[in-house]
């Protein structure tokens, strides 16, 4: 069973997805999202929005660096 329970910032800033998995709280970086099936799934519309615009953000910031 997993459950999204919300999200908390780290010491350096960034977004940790806190989920409730086979009773066990997991806090899990953005990045990490996809070591764990059914996480993402289980996010609602506006996390995986906003997750959606960071990726973006990135592909668009490493487009630029590229040039």
């Amino acid at each position: 069973m997993i459950k999204y329970l919300g999200t908390k910032k780290n010491e350096q800033g960034g977004t940790l997805y806190v989920f409730l998995i086979n009773g066990l709280q997991k806090e899990i970086r953005e990045s990490a999202l996809k070591q764990y099936p059914g996480c993402y799934e289980a996010l609602p519309a506006a996390a995986k929005a906003q997750i959606n615009a960071n990726r973006a953000w990135m592909q668009k910031l490493r487009c630029c660096c590229r040039a």
